[in-house]
């Protein structure tokens, strides 16, 4: 016998799914990567194939109707089992594997250090940890947690700031750099920020702050890695602006000394994660133990 479901077009569920998802067509638009007019288009047609009112459309801002909130999970829930089931025949990491992303500099030095730490915490919690300095698309890329570097907040996801980060100078105590009159003799270690700002905690910026002149802050080593500029500085290349929450562990032991100031702010790390996480017992304990352990 053949089964024929009476289903309104795919692509006007995906699009229906992801604005309410999101509750935000633009939001919508970019993870599906078509335009906003697209995503209200298909949402109209779906509307007029159901007969029925999904939105209350207004100013700046939607609302799902009653019937939208009636669809919103069966639709969500079933592109989940959808993706699931896709992961499953190619291969891919199983349901049981919590996957985190983080940026790479952030899984190297402070993460994996303290993995033991969570799987004391929870055995039974596997964990898959997913290095990218890029943001990841949660339900394309298989992601349930991330930890994401910047001003924040991320109006479409839950979560909360992690820890603010600091920059400061910092060096191998081979190199007896003891004050600001040592940067002259001192190679200077820079790390490329993908997107500068004139915020940006760069040497510039600190040579700015601290007042000082007839330094250089163009010569020196340029590194695309963060991890990158804090192993040379541990091998005693120079002298590098470095962030005290991923140098901490390496400032305890004595590898790295910060000989002097000023500190300059720098941009906060976030812990998000869908508002509606396939896992939410798993996502909570994890996003828990991230915060305990960011203490």
């Amino acid at each position: 016998m053949t089964m024929r479901r009476a289903l309104p077009p795919l692509a006007a569920l995906r699009a229906f799914e992801a604005a309410a998802r999101r509750l935000s067509f633009r939001g919508a638009a970019d993870e599906l990567g078509v335009t906003a007019t697209a995503i209200s288009h298909q949402i109209r047609l779906l509307e007029q194939t159901l007969g029925l009112r999904l939105f209350h459309r207004e100013t700046r801002r939607v609302r799902l109707t009653a019937e939208g909130a009636v669809l919103l999970p069966v639709l969500r829930d079933g592109f989940d089992a959808f993706a699931d089931a896709i992961d499953q025949i190619r291969g891919r990491p199983s349901a049981g594997v919590l996957t985190l992303s983080a940026p790479t500099a952030f899984v190297a030095k402070w993460l994996v250090p303290r993995l033991a730490d969570f799987r004391a915490a929870h055995p039974g919690c596997d964990l898959r940890l997913h290095a990218s300095d890029s943001l990841v698309d949660f339900a394309r890329d298989g992601v349930d947690v991330a930890v994401r570097y910047g001003p924040g907040p991320y109006p479409d996801l839950d979560g909360h700031r992690l820890v603010v980060d600091r920059v400061a100078p910092a060096c191998s105590p081979r190199l007896a750099v003891r004050s600001e009159r040592d940067l002259a003799s001192c190679p200077l270690l820079h790390f490329e920020w993908p997107h500068p700002t004139d915020e940006t905690p760069t040497w510039r910026a600190w040579l700015r702050q601290a007042g000082i002149t007839g330094v250089n802050e163009a010569a020196g080593i340029r590194f695309s890695d963060e991890g990158h500029v804090i192993q040379a500085a541990i091998a005693g290349q120079g002298i590098a602006l470095l962030s005290l929450v991923l140098a901490a562990d390496d400032l305890a032991s004595g590898a790295l000394v910060q000989p002097f100031g000023p500190v300059l702010d720098a941009h906060p790390y976030w812990v998000v994660h869908p508002r509606h996480p396939a896992r939410t017992g798993d996502v909570g304990k994890l996003v828990d133990w991230l915060g305990s352990a960011a203490v």
